[in-house]
């Protein structure tokens, strides 16, 4: 019993943390500059963007890095400043 609580507070724990960091997006929505200005610098430095959305105030952007990795990454919208990421 004791084993399968302390994996399911695990399992809990790895899977909110990407979302955890998002808390840094707090910027007014006035200030965030367009997701096309992301991808156009992501693209610059090589990846390949599949799809960028609005999550908790950050920008996700689904694609691929500069290596060919599958990424979920997390971006401040006001600055593209790099929060996090998951790894598939």
């Amino acid at each position: 019993m004791k084993r399968a609580f302390a994996g399911l507070v695990c399992a809990t724990l790895l899977s909110s943390g990407a979302f955890a960091s998002t808390d840094r997006c707090n910027a007014p929505q006035s200030e965030w500059k367009p997701k096309e200005a992301l991808k156009l610098q992501l693209e610059n430095q090589g990846w390949k963007i599949k799809r960028i959305k609005t999550t908790d105030g950050c920008y996700e952007v689904y694609g691929f890095d500069s290596k060919g990795a599958k990424k979920e990454a997390y971006f401040d919208p006001k600055t593209f400043v790099f929060i996090g990421d998951e790894e598939d």
